[in-house]
Formats: C-alpha cells, structure tokens, sequence
C-alpha cells in the first residue's frame, strides 16, 4: 500500500515554479510603472477618507466622545491617572482613543449603522473588563459573545500590535467572529490603549518591554477560561493594589468550549502569539498558564506576520511550531518606498518553512499593494482600500482587509469549528478559493499553503498566484496534538491506509 501511494504521488503533476518574479522584465519602464502602480495602491485608504466627508465627521465625533470616555472613567476612578502606573493623558499612547487611535468610527455602540447599534443590540452581548496582569498592572478589554448560538462555542484571543495599536482597532475582527458563531477577547496589552503603562513596581509594557506580549497573552488565556469555580488567580494576588473594581472571572466562560481555543496577533502581538502556541512542545518552555496542565491553544492567525522557529535569546522567547498556524504578511511594512529591484520572491516563508518542517499544517499570504497598517485601521495611515463605501452607514468593499477577513475566518474554522456548525462544511473550500483572492497575492513574494483537507487530502502548493492542483495526492502524519486540530477521518487514513507509519496523537 505504501509503495502504491508513493508511486502514484510520483505521477501527479508538479505544482508550478513560474509567475513570480511576473510580469515586465527587470529593468524596463514597464516594470517601474507597475511597481509605482503598486506602491500607490498604500495610499488608496487615506485618500477614500480624506475624501468622504460622512467619514470625516464620524471619525471627529467619535474621537471626541472617546475622549469625554477617558475623562469620566479618570473621573470616577482617579488611580488611573499618573500615581505608580504613569498613565497620563499621553500614556499609554492611544490611552485616549482619540485621533487616528479611534480606528473605524463605525464600530461603535453610538453608531447607527449595521456594525454599530445594531450589532450590541440585536448580534453581541459585548462586556468591558479589567483585569491584573501577573505582575499587577490593569488590563482593559472587552468579551465578546453572540447573543444567540447557546454555549460550548470555539473561543479566540485576539492581541493588539504594539505602540499606536489599541483595541478598537480590531474590533473589525471581533465582530467577525461574533458573527460567526465564536466567543471573542480584546484587550489592550500593559502599555498600550486603556491598560496601565507600567506595573507597581515600575516594569514597562509595550516596545519597552515586548515580552508582555507572550507573558501578558497568557494572563489574558488564564482570564478568558476562569470561571466562577476557578476565578482569575493574578486578582487575588494583586488585590488591593489599585481601588479599581476588577472583573473576578470571564463573564462568558459559560458560553465556551474549553477544548478550543485560537489565538491571533497583529504586529508584535502576531510575535506573542506565534511564542505562546508552542509552549509546552519539545524543545519549549512549559506551558506557564495557573488554569491549563498544558497549553489549550489549537490554532493561531498571525498578521504580519508570524515569527521564525528560533531559540531563545536576545530578550526574545523561543519559538517552537506545534499547532496550526497562518501567517499574513504586508509588502511595504511601515513606509511604502518604490523598488529599486525584484524583492527576493522567498523572502515571507522562513516562518512558514519552518511549520513545514516540524510537520504542522500552515498558509502563508502576502496581500499584493499592502501595509503593516491593513489589519490595524489607523485613519490617515498608509494602507489599501478599507473603506470604499460607507454609504450603508459601515465601512464596506476594500482591498486588503476583506482578504484578511476571509482567510481569518476560514483559517479558524477549519481549525476549530465541528460538524454541524456554520463554517465547518466550507472551511476547506473558503481555504481554496484561489480564483476570487489571486490578483491580491502579492506578485513579487510567493504565497504558500501546506495542510490538509477534511477529507485526509494535502493541499500542498509553493507559488499560489501561479496557480496549484486541488491537491498533491500526498497523505502524511501531521503533528497535531489537540483533539480540536484533527478529523477522525484522517486520523482513520493514517492509521489503517497508511500502515506502519502512524504514531499516536495525543488527544
């Protein structure tokens, strides 16, 4: 049987090793013109704002109403201000959530459209909460669950990127989710948005201190999966450390599976998360959660982008794959500058090979004519279109952040999603569906995807805008370690089609 496999995976065709590098040869007017086309295509956000006068006066408004918010939480509750965390009306950057920190003035409960009012009144039960982090400095957030869909719902932790990146500015994703049938947590990391800049005893958040991205996203695990039984553990060893009521226990931990979680990052958070799921693997920390015997994550997202299997050093913690990842990647990061020559069309998959490697399923995608700034919605901040038509009283259409949208979503239900659930019967094809996202691959950096299908099939392709099979013919062990990462039809493939080559999976 093995021989038979092996002989017949010989005879499939080779997935395509052409289309990138694309297009007009380099050096040539033409391939300088299509570059420049490219590096405009960052600056289509900014404009489609300037240019909307019913954004521009959302935007101020809810930037206004965001700092009379700030004012009376401070207010009511002055240990926020200066004292042993040094917040002050600068600190965190974005603690206001005014200006450009706003994010999409749309996303509010003020707001009359259809991802304002409407979504908190009729779709979510959204609860603000704070909590301690493990060495006593507050953290703000939010949970967010459906408000119909029952209990035993797939469960996700999104993390902020760092500096001016706080937690409105994902809440596009959150009501994704919601929307979608999963229970969802924002918060803002120790220094950054609503969160204290720095512990009592001085220790800093944010850039300063970027191992509160790993460290505090696992507080943040520990909180969303407390429950009455088993209440929150760093509020009972900071209490009393600031007179600010805190939240005991997740105020939806009923509605959750504890037996599926995901995680998903932007920016420095994409780095917490890419550390925080291999915890516990050979080669690893163990898992450092008070909650869990071991680490409960399943699956990750990681936007620009998920980090290179490495050692620990250099103040950063070891990387080491052990679940399902995605990694999206910008082409321009920060500052969108024309070529001066073809970028290396390898140079996004590091992360990715290295989930190969290790035997793990992984998508990676770089969104042609993007910024760093595509999953973060700064207003006046370079990226692609993200808000085309706001004429519904939401942003709609775009170019990058829909992509993200998509294979967000498609990514974790393959992952987390059972039968019988929206989502779980589509996952693969949403995964597939090269023809309706191929011209926003990037054409100068290949995209790339390794996993399996529901049905037990490789999905193997190295150059995905060049074009793949619908599936390699290969069928092969996977190192998969939660019952909520793997089908029982493929734990049958390998188990009986493949004889001798299986080895237990830990469920």
């Amino acid at each position: 049987m093995r021989v038979l496999i092996l002989l017949c995976s010989l005879l499939l065709p080779l997935t395509p090793a052409h289309a990138i590098p694309e297009g007009p040869e380099y050096p040539s007017p033409e391939w300088f013109a299509r570059d420049l086309a490219n590096v405009a295509r960052t600056a289509d956000g900014p404009a489609e704002q300037a240019t909307n006068p019913d954004f521009m006066r959302a935007w101020q408004q809810q930037s206004t109403a965001n700092f009379v918010d700030w004012t009376l939480r401070n207010g009511s509750d002055p240990s926020w201000l200066l004292g042993m965390n040094m917040n002050t009306p600068v600190t965190p950057l974005c603690t206001t959530w005014g200006l450009q920190c706003a994010g999409d003035p749309y996303r509010y409960p003020a707001a009359p459209g259809p991802d304002g009012a409407p979504f908190y009144e009729n779709e979510a039960e959204v609860v603000p909460v704070v909590f301690y982090d493990e060495d006593c400095a507050r953290l703000s957030g939010r949970v967010w669950a459906p408000r119909e869909g029952g209990n035993g719902l797939p469960a996700v932790v999104i993390e902020n990127g760092s500096i001016q990146a706080p937690e409105p500015l994902y809440w596009w994703a959150a009501q994704l989710l919601v929307r979608n049938g999963y229970v969802v947590l924002t918060f803002d990391p120790r220094g950054q948005g609503r969160s204290d800049q720095q512990t009592p005893q001085g220790e800093q958040g944010s850039n300063a201190n970027s191992a509160v991205f790993w460290e505090g996203l696992v507080n943040a695990i520990d909180f969303f999966r407390s429950t009455p039984g088993k209440p929150y553990p760093h509020n009972l060893s900071c209490a009393e450390t600031h007179p600010t009521e805190v939240t005991e226990f997740n105020p939806h931990h009923a509605r959750i599976d504890s037996k599926r979680l995901g995680l998903v990052g932007h920016s420095l958070g994409a780095t917490g998360v890419s550390v925080v799921q291999g915890y516990g693997a050979e080669g690893a920390a163990p898992w450092p959660g008070l909650l869990d015997d071991d680490n409960p994550v399943d699956v990750i997202v990681a936007w620009d982008g998920l980090s290179t299997p490495s050692a620990e050093g250099g103040g950063l913690a070891s990387v080491v794959p052990r679940v399902p990842a995605m990694g999206q990647s910008s082409e321009y990061f920060f500052t969108p500058l024309p070529a001066l020559s073809p970028p290396d069309p390898e140079s996004h998959k590091a992360a990715y090979q290295g989930w190969v490697d290790a035997g793990l399923p992984v998508y990676q995608f770089t969104i042609q004519g993007s910024t760093h700034f595509e999953w973060s919605l700064l207003p006046t901040f370079p990226a692609s279109s993200w808000c085309a038509d706001s004429s519904s009283g939401a942003c709609e259409g775009g170019w990058g952040l829909p992509m993200a949208e998509h294979y967000t979503l498609a990514w974790l239900d393959r992952w987390l999603k059972q039968p019988g659930e929206a989502g779980y019967d589509t996952a693969d094809a949403r995964l597939l569906a090269d023809a309706d996202w191929q011209e926003r691959y990037s054409f100068y950096r290949r995209s790339a995807r390794h996993f399996p299908t529901r049905n037990g099939d490789v999905q193997q392709c190295a150059d995905i805008r060049a074009g793949c099979d619908t599936a390699s013919g290969e069928r092969r062990e996977w190192g998969l370690t939660r019952g909520g990462s793997v089908d029982i039809w493929l734990l049958l493939v390998l188990l009986f089609a493949v004889p001798g080559r299986a080895r237990p999976l830990r469920m």
